[in-house]
């Protein structure tokens, strides 16, 4: 297996073995996860893949990888395209790919495990116009021919106190009862990892940037609980925290519990559900009603505990970030950095405020054009140095107790050109309009996404991701259901305590990469004699904005006016924590923009 041809070559073979035409390989795990472990890394293991998205369809005699907008550049590198197609989401599917590819009368297998009812229902839908069908399988062939998978991490669960989280987990079940109580329904399946997390108030280092613990969870109507996780993962601090209201179970008696909930109403979530649990249910003669976790919302309107903890680990985050862009404005001059240097660089800053738990994603640090790969991520063969006159994008954060961060700052070594300028105030537009934008309560992440492109679609460019996304509480760095997005969601309604980022972008396959980024918490915004409720937003992300690439014959007054007082911000908050050329150094970067910027230092 030491190559990928080696590897679709075998898992085809075990696909003959069972009789199975073709058999689908989505990057997630048994609870719809972005982020992974390795154990359930089988799109990347088979092909090569590192992005955080995709999935994959393999045939007898052909094969095609599916990814969005954010690794088009990413998978024709990575993947090889002698024996893989590259198929883009969402102008195509999975279900839509097999019902022009799948062989007539086939049988093309799936995990049930790994994939949600709606698309179940739509990839029957699909090959059933080829009289071919999908086939459940008992086990993952992928797993049989992967020779050294990993095992399920071993780590134990931590709690994560009270004083942390704004409320205890007792008080959290007590409100999905009640909302159990409203549906008429008996019980609500936990899957998604960090609802359970923020229901029971705990954390786990199962998977790689997410602080949360491989388990499944049955909330009841009485407000006890069912938890479903393996037991050496409890110690007896745990077990005291999660207390009598909860009964802890093996993690593989999961799906015999479901089996046996005859004559209950029990209400699952179709979006983060697996099939496999549907199923499970329906065999057990169970009544099921669809609707969305009921810890989703919650989850992401912040409390006071929660916003307050966001904002301290916002202002130690930036202070750290600024740290590291002083000493790239004097490292990188002369070309010697290197990708790899300067994240390693950038991760120690973090380390040493002695508070990082871990970081809340790879970082993505883009020299030239590897800037232009949305989501790249820097490795032994892609490793670049930051080149004189170029553009580097560094896209992080931290996982802090208080809270995630995630940021994004690109940077001009040396003298950038008109163009990289231009671009870059366009971005910068955006970014400022989304900031500071008000509307009314019950608009749509969606509504607002034009606001952040309009400068860019003026000269005829776009990005090709959302410009936001929810962010967790010491949780997902990507957290739904808040999105600013046209495509992929942005369809829920704005509430204030939801978190998201501002990040639109821009990017020239082969040159370079820009985009900006801050967090943005929402906020009531009230108005003397409006006629409405008045949302806007309170930036929550403090490090400077590079000067050197911003051309202010294209701001107006207000963005101009908005940016100085942000970098007045920057100075309040950050510059306490910075001493000696640092300190020195983000006077010069916070300079108003009107004003001749002083000597760097």
């Amino acid at each position: 297996m030491s190559t990928y041809d080696d590897r679709l070559k075998a898992l085809r073979e075990e696909l003959a073995r069972r009789k199975l035409d073709g058999f689908v390989v989505p990057l997630t795990d048994e609870h719809m996860s972005e982020y992974v472990g390795a154990y359930a890394q089988r799109l990347a293991w088979l092909t090569g893949f590192q992005g955080s998205a995709g999935s994959a369809v393999v045939l007898p005699a052909e094969a095609a990888i599916f990814v969005d907008g954010r690794y088009t550049l990413q998978v024709r590198e990575q993947v090889s395209a002698k024996h893989w197609s590259y198929q883009s989401v969402p102008q195509t599917s999975t279900a839509q790919w097999l019902e022009q590819h799948a062989p007539d009368g086939g049988r093309i297998g799936y995990d049930p495990w790994l994939h949600t009812k709606g698309w179940v229902t739509a990839a029957q839908k699909a090959l059933a116009s080829k009289g071919a069908e999908l086939v459940a399988v008992d086990t993952n062939p992928v797993d049989t021919v992967w020779p050294d998978r990993p095992a399920p991490s071993a780590a134990r669960l931590v709690v994560q106190p009270d004083e942390l989280t704004g409320k205890s987990s007792a008080a959290k079940r007590a409100d999905v009862a009640d909302w159990l109580t409203a549906k008429k329904a008996d019980a609500a399946v936990l899957s998604a990892l960090d609802s359970i997390a923020w229901a029971f108030n705990v954390r786990g280092k199962d998977v790689d940037r997410t602080p949360v613990a491989l388990a499944y969870a049955i909330v009841h109507a009485d407000a006890t609980a069912d938890l479903y996780v393996a037991p050496d993962k409890i110690d007896e601090h745990v077990a005291q925290h999660l207390g009598n209201g909860v009964r802890v179970h093996d993690r593989r008696d999961f799906e015999p519990a479901l089996k046996r909930m005859e004559g209950k109403t029990v209400a699952v979530d179709p979006e983060r559900a697996v099939a496999a649990i549907f199923e499970a249910l329906q065999a057990g003669g169970a009544t099921l009603i669809e609707e969305r976790d009921p810890v989703v919302l919650p989850k992401a309107i912040k409390n006071d505990v929660e916003m307050a903890g966001h904002r301290a680990a916002q202002a130690r985050d930036g202070a750290a970030l600024s740290r590291f862009l002083h000493w790239l404005s004097v490292e990188a001059r002369d070309g010697r950095i290197d990708e790899l240097t300067a994240s390693d660089r950038l991760q120690a800053f973090r380390a040493e405020t002695g508070l990082l738990k871990d970081l809340s994603f790879d970082t993505i640090s883009g020299a030239g054009p590897n800037g232009a790969v949305v989501h790249y991520r820097a490795s032994e063969e892609t490793n670049r140095r930051l080149e004189p006159n170029s553009l580097y994008l560094v896209d992080s954060g931290g996982q802090y107790q208080d809270g995630t961060t995630d940021v994004t700052r690109t940077v001009a070594i040396g003298t950038p050109t008109a163009e990289m300028r231009d671009r870059y105030t366009r971005v910068l537009k955006g970014h400022v309009a989304i900031a500071r934008a008000v509307f009314p309560k019950g608009t749509r992440g969606g509504q607002l996404d034009i606001l952040a492109r309009q400068y860019l679609w003026a000269v005829g460019l776009d990005y090709a991701h959302g410009t936001g996304h929810g962010v967790g509480a010491y949780l997902s760095v990507h957290e739904g259901p808040q999105r600013i997005a046209t495509f992929g969601g942005g369809d829920e309604p704005l509430q204030p305590g939801m978190i998201l980022s501002n990040e639109p972008g821009y990017y020239k396959t082969g040159e370079y990469g820009i985009r900006i980024e801050n967090l943005i918490l929402t906020v009531d915004h009230p108005i003397e004699g409006a006629e409405k409720e008045m949302l806007g937003f309170e930036t929550l992300t403090f490090a400077p904005y590079d000067r050197s690439l911003i051309d202010v014959s294209l701001l107006d007054a207000g963005e101009l006016a908005w940016i100085d007082a942000y970098h007045v911000r920057v100075r309040a908050i950050v510059g306490p924590q910075l001493d000696g050329q640092a300190a020195a150094w983000l006077a010069t970067a916070t300079a108003p923009l009107l004003e001749s910027a002083p000597a760097q230092a």
